[in-house]
């Protein structure tokens, strides 16, 4: 198997075993890194040639998600792992962040990080993990990088800091927070949170960075013992001298734009003329060149490059502008917001509709209600089976004036919307306080920067027109960061050109209470403490005038959901209980579907969701699941329908499937000398339940409702016959079907139960009672 190296360190009081030199021999690097039982493999290759005619660096990051590390089969059709979750999408991300400003910027070599679960225990994450696997796999490879950088997941749980929790134990944090960096500075954070304060978030901050100081350190260690030689490189480099011309030409052009024009397209027209009319330059000067004989192939310029270096002037002016001049290229200073606008109610018949705009950023978010069926089922190493609350991001190319193939959501959609879903996750009320499924779609109309944040925005606007209880609402903003040299701007509420021309993207979201998400992203190597503060501090006054904004909007959740909204009801019933509602077959359950036009979910803890079009239909629902549930209450009044007579008294239905007996004697207030003298199959009557026997059977009075009797004032009076009775005829209430439900399309849902009470059919007083037959 090779020469087999392991290496070990802790963070906190977790091993970290990192193992290279068993698998993957042809790779650059490979390695496999470990904590507990959960181990991430990874691979670093880079191309032996320049990948021709592009003026990017080609890196690719994949983590593949295999269910066999948790000892799963996947449950698609080919029982194989297909197209990447959306948690491999995001953990690729996550990954591919940290790394990508480190590479040399002109290298054209294609890189590529292969990641894989190799085993999960269902304990530890390996998100972070994988962090450290790519930079350890980068690091003892031939590919040239900056790093090493470490990771580290930092929670809060009953106020105290932990480094590195467990699955289990993030279920009792207010805090998710994951950081990536540097010996010297952070360069990732992602982070979703429980209205956690600032002060609070920069000591967790601290924290991490100094939590992944020794993972740095131990791949240091390993580059010095076995890490290959770097390989050189062909650097993507301009021709000095053309520099030099291109920028004598036209920064005198471009200083005078940006100065005098704020308007974006007013700014942008009027920079493409400027580039083309010096291409246009260039362009003749090739002309002439070419029909000269006797010159050489690189005495030609390439128009490629002169576009490139006058995109480096615009560049400069505009960074040069803001720290020098302290002006933006719109005209704000450093912590002005562009101008907002909110409304709420624009759709018609969707639950709950919120528009945002943020200067030239315009975000619609649509909310939609379901039941517990509707909830999104995961197959992923996640113990997380389902999720009820979604938020999908969708960024069309008309947003930015652009026309582009539409092929589906992108990683940066995907993580768009998952930063936007994590901001609202806090304040979505529990289950047991509102059982819906909850879908919030953004749709980005117009993009100027940072329509993440908008949809944060769109979507409290969204959820609060849908009715949706949420705690409190949240609104959220990016920051943005240049730096030169010594001098650094942090920048309020960054647009498009500032988001580009920057060296941070720093994404905060939150309520007037606390932060709720929070997300970086740097192109330089790292920020410090200090400006990490101002930035925090900046963010948090700018939330605040969006709160303002939103609750001008609209103050509170509407009082009631959208007359389009399904409507559910919850009860909790025994869990012996289950196979009654379910039938034979499901037939019992299918047939009150039928019946009423409602959909019903169980739990397999006995949690019983009812969803319908109206009230009317689901309650009438709840009633049938009521009867099919409960068990007779002895002193109770229930009205019943008579099924069979017989000689000796009648028996009668007073709950769904269950039947009671009432003797003749018990008939009436009177005495009766048939029971056909008194009532007809089908008669509705009201009757007490007065005893049930130890095997189930319920005897009824009548005779106590007239008479106003006590439970115990009927059995005194009861002339018992010899035998007869009642008893449970329910379908499938003597066996056990738990576990066996979903065989009858009764979807899962983790949905809290609410206190059953007293079915429609019971009756407490007994003020009018059922038609009879005259007096004899």
């Amino acid at each position: 198997m090779g020469d087999v190296r392991r290496y070990s360190t802790m963070i906190a009081d977790k091993e970290i075993i990192i193992e290279t030199g068993r698998f993957a021999e042809q790779a650059g690097a490979a390695v496999t890194v470990q904590i507990g039982q959960t181990v991430i493999f990874a691979t670093a290759t880079m191309s032996k040639h320049v990948r021709e005619g592009i003026d990017f660096f080609p890196l690719s990051v994949d983590y593949e998600e295999k269910l066999y590390a948790a000892g799963r089969i996947p449950g698609s059709f080919f029982r194989r792992e297909g197209r990447p979750s959306e948690q491999a999408i995001l953990t690729s991300r996550v990954i591919d962040r940290p790394l990508r400003p480190l590479f040399p910027e002109n290298m054209r070599n294609e890189v590529q990080l292969i990641l894989t679960a190799f085993a999960h225990d269902q304990e530890n994450h390996i998100d972070m993990l994988g962090i450290i696997a790519a930079s350890t796999a980068v690091m003892i490879s031939d590919i040239p990088w900056g790093g090493p950088v470490g990771a580290v997941r930092i929670g809060l749980i009953d106020g105290e800091l932990v480094v590195n929790p467990t699955i289990q134990m993030m279920e009792n944090s207010s805090l998710d927070l994951r950081v990536a960096g540097t010996a010297h500075a952070i360069n990732m954070v992602e982070c979703a949170a429980e209205e956690v304060d600032e002060e609070t978030m920069l000591r967790a901050l601290k924290l991490a960075h100094d939590s992944i100081q020794p993972i740095i350190e131990l791949q240091k260690q390993m580059v010095a013992e076995i890490g290959k030689p770097k390989s050189p490189y062909v650097a993507a480099k301009l021709d000095d001298a053309l520099i030099s011309a291109v920028r004598e030409k036209s920064t005198e052009g471009v200083r005078k734009v940006i100065a005098e024009t704020t308007d974006r397209a007013g700014r942008n027209e009027a920079l493409e003329m400027l580039r083309e009319q010096l291409v246009a330059e260039y362009q003749e000067k090739n002309t002439v060149l070419e029909d000269e004989q006797e010159r050489e192939p690189q005495d030609l310029v390439a128009l490629r490059d002169v576009r490139e270096i006058f995109s480096e002037v615009i560049r400069d002016e505009v960074r040069r502008r803001i720290v020098d001049d302290g002006i933006r290229p719109d005209g704000r200073n450093h912590t002005q917001i562009r101008p907002l606008a909110a409304e709420v109610g624009i759709l018609p018949r969707v639950h709950g509709s919120g528009l945002f705009k943020r200067g030239q950023t315009q975000v619609l978010t649509v909310a939609t209600l379901g039941s517990p069926r509707d909830s999104q089922m995961l197959d992923t190493l996640s113990p997380e089976d389902n999720k009820r609350y979604l938020h999908h991001y969708n960024f069309p190319p008309f947003s930015t004036g652009e026309v582009q193939p539409l092929r589906g959501p992108k990683r940066r959609e995907i993580g768009h919307g998952a930063l936007a879903e994590a901001a609202l996750r806090s304040m979505i009320p529990d289950e047991d306080a509102f059982p819906y499924t909850i879908r919030l779609v953004s749709e980005v109309l117009s993009s100027n920067g940072s329509t993440s944040m908008a949809s944060v925005c769109g979507s409290t606007l969204a959820l609060m027109d849908a009715g949706v209880p949420i705690k409190r609402p949240v609104a959220g903003i990016a920051m943005g960061l240049i730096k030169e040299g010594e001098k650094i701007a942090v920048l309020t509420d960054i647009q498009g050109l500032e988001d580009h021309l920057g060296d941070m993207d720093f994404k905060v979201a939150g309520t007037a209470q606390g932060i709720t998400a929070l997300q970086m992203d740097i192109k330089i190597t790292g920020v410090s403490d200090e400006v990490m503060a101002q930035a925090l501090a900046q963010a948090k006054d700018a939330r605040m005038q969006i709160l303002d904004l939103i609750q001008q909007a609209i103050p509170a959740p509407r009082g009631q959901l959208s007359e389009f909204a399904p409507r559910m009801e919850t009860i909790k019933i025994n869990q012996d209980k289950i196979g009654a509602v379910i039938g034979p077959g499901g037939k019992t359950i299918r047939g009150i579907q039928e019946r009423t036009g409602v959909k019903i979910d169980i739990e397999e803890d006995g949690t019983v969701f009812i969803a319908g079009p109206d009230a009317s239909t689901v309650n009438k629902a709840l009633d049938e699941v009521r009867g099919l549930t409960e068990d007779a209450e002895i002193g109770r009044v229930y009205t019943g329908k008579v099924t069979r007579i017989e000689s000796y008294g009648v028996f009668v239905e007073f709950l769904p499937g269950r039947d009671g007996m009432v003797h003749i004697s018990q008939l009436a207030d009177y005495r009766v000398n048939s029971p056909e003298d008194e009532v007809s199959l089908g008669d509705e009557i009201m009757v007490m339940v007065t005893d049930v026997s130890p095997d189930g059977k319920v005897r009824l009075s009548r005779q106590a409702v007239l008479e106003g009797w006590t439970a115990e004032e009927a059995r005194s009076r009861d002339k018992r016959p010899s035998g007869g009775g009642g008893g449970d005829r329910r379908g499938g209430g003597g066996g056990d079907r738990r576990g066996r439900w979903r065989r009858w399309g009764i979807a899962a849902a983790n949905v809290a139960s609410t206190t059953a009470a007293a079915p429609a059919n019971v009756v407490i007083a007994a003020d009018v009672l059922p038609a009879t037959k005259p007096h004899p």
